[in-house]
């Protein structure tokens, strides 16, 4: 089981991800061999259930990759199951407030933190053969709770929810942000700015990470030097999209007028 999103931002290190919304396990394998630290599952927007997820975090972890789960807000199960299928992190949308925010520390993590639900026989306590202080060890330092901060009022309780024991994270989400501050669509507007600069300073105040998703009005060395730590650089459909389109694109300006027609081959 890998450690090395926890080892690599704990050690105050960055870490960049990509996030993956098909299902197929081996879009996870091509990201980890492209280098990435970790791969990003989203199960907040995309399709597919638990047998398919758990096949996408063997995949990357088999390429020495971590994962990072955007889980659904629902059940305490949603929020634990990422964690027992080996992944290193789950994200949580729509975080607003500390009262949230030191709820779900409360469902995540193990005492003496909070009182996750204990089970030990699935692949992050190798099927019941991790002997159990080793599990709760293991759990304590290779996992991580992040949680998104995507609303104005979300990113004034930057401090007080950074400030939660047990939160290892804070994520900066610009696009549920711009739309919720009432310009949806202008990450490059002056209010996203703004509060990207402020999520990256609560994370900064409460030694915890800062992460966001790289965009067009900004860039990895503007991040980088706000100090944001997990940066999301690409995703899966955009990146396909992009090279589909210019391989078309490019195939189609080689044709000229003159190109010799497709004899038709259907007979009289």
């Amino acid at each position: 089981m890998l450690n090395r999103l926890a080892r690599t931002l704990r050690g105050g290190g960055i870490c960049l991800t990509v996030k993956v919304g098909l299902t197929d396990p081996q879009a996870c394998e091509v990201a980890a061999l492209c280098g990435v630290d970790a791969v990003w599952l989203d199960r907040e927007h995309c399709v597919g259930g638990w047998g398919g997820l758990y096949s996408q975090v063997l995949a990357a972890n088999r390429r020495s990759a971590d994962t990072i789960v955007r889980v659904p807000r629902g059940s305490y199960s949603d929020l634990v199951i990422p964690y027992e299928m080996g992944a290193g992190a789950i994200m949580v949308p729509r975080v607003t407030t500390a009262a949230e925010a030191e709820d779900l520390v409360q469902r995540t993590k193990f005492h003496p933190v909070g009182q996750r639900p204990l089970d030990g026989g699935n692949t992050d306590g190798d099927f019941a053969q991790l002997p159990f202080h080793d599990y709760m060890t293991r759990a304590h330092e290779s996992t991580l709770l992040v949680l998104q901060l995507e609303s104005p009022e979300a990113v004034a309780n930057a401090d007080t929810i950074a400030a939660v024991p047990g939160v290892d994270a804070i994520f900066f989400g610009p696009g549920d942000f711009a739309q919720a501050a009432g310009i949806p669509g202008d990450l490059g507007h002056r209010l996203v700015g703004e509060a990207q600069q402020r999520v990256a300073e609560a994370a900064q105040r409460a030694e915890i990470t800062a992460g966001t998703v790289c965009h067009g009005a900004t860039s990895v060395a503007e991040l980088g030097h706000q100090g944001y730590r997990l940066i999301n650089v690409g995703a899966d459909v955009v990146a396909l999209a992009e090279v589909f389109r210019r391989q078309v694109d490019t195939a189609r300006a080689t044709l000229t007028t003159d190109t010799p027609p497709i004899p038709n081959s259907t007979s009289n």
